[in-house]
């Protein structure tokens, strides 16, 4: 099969286009028909506002209809991207929470070779009106930034998609094939989130971080742990190690009176 053959193939296993309350269903057709161009096969909508799919097909095409069709609706953020082992965000702001920006290409070749891997991974675009907020910002592990010339900072979304699939497919054709089998499943999203809450749990107690505003003292936490690539027999090890600390304080205080 040729390599473009291949890396497409790639790109419809392990990646996922997730629109966040997406505004015009227009540009929804266009990012699939975008999709099909890259091999990309799976297109989530979450809340997206007055969907009608009778606008959206037009621009999908015939050709691009079908995937579509079989877009998943979800009605909020965390049910979408539970089952990803890795979330890259888009943004066109900078500074601020959004640090360590990649490039699109820079983007790509972490991600072919997470998927090669055998990591399950989203891209996600905010609404065409206002982009991620920081909300959204904070569940993604990288954040990806298209640079444009400073009269043109905002792109239409389906652009957007476009330009980011089309450096995946790139380095997914360049990429080496699949390397040795892992001993064991990625942690997902969903799994990093219950990591998270635990941690702030247990850095807080502990006075690690201030409880006055500790997502803000998290966001180093999570950066960290994210660049980890954990599978689940260490996701188990830091559940455990939190659990313990959290144990050791309550008695500690319990002995204080």
């Amino acid at each position: 099969m040729p390599p473009m053959d291949l890396a497409a193939s790639l790109l419809g296993q392990h990646l996922a286009v997730v629109l966040y309350r997406p505004k015009y269903a227009e540009n929804v057709g266009a990012v699939a028909r975008a999709c099909l161009n890259t091999g990309c096969e799976r297109i989530i909508l979450v809340d997206p506002r007055d969907f009608d799919q009778k606008q959206a097909l037009p621009l999908a095409t015939v050709h691009a209809a079908h995937l579509l069709k079989q877009a998943i609706h979800v009605p909020d953020l965390p049910r979408a991207l539970s089952g990803f082992t890795q979330v890259y965000g888009t943004t066109a702001r900078l500074g601020g929470w959004r640090r360590h920006l990649l490039s699109p290409a820079q983007a790509a070749a972490n991600i072919a070779r997470q998927m090669h891997d055998g990591h399950d991974v989203a891209l996600l675009f905010g609404p065409e009106d206002r982009g991620l907020g920081n909300a959204q910002i904070e569940t993604c592990s990288h954040l990806v930034h298209i640079p444009t010339a400073r009269m043109g900072v905002s792109l239409n979304l389906a652009q957007a998609v476009l330009i980011l699939l089309y450096e995946c497919l790139l380095a997914a054709s360049k990429a080496s094939g699949a390397g040795t089998a892992p001993t064991s499943r990625h942690v997902t999203h969903a799994e990093q989130e219950v990591l998270f809450d635990l941690l702030k749990q247990t850095l807080t107690a502990i006075d690690f971080i201030k409880d006055d505003n500790p997502d803000y003292w998290m966001l180093r936490v999570r950066r960290l742990v994210q660049r980890m690539d954990l599978r689940r027999e260490e996701f188990n090890v830091l559940m455990g190690v939190c659990r313990q600390v959290g144990w050791a304080v309550q008695r500690r205080k319990t002995e204080d009176g």
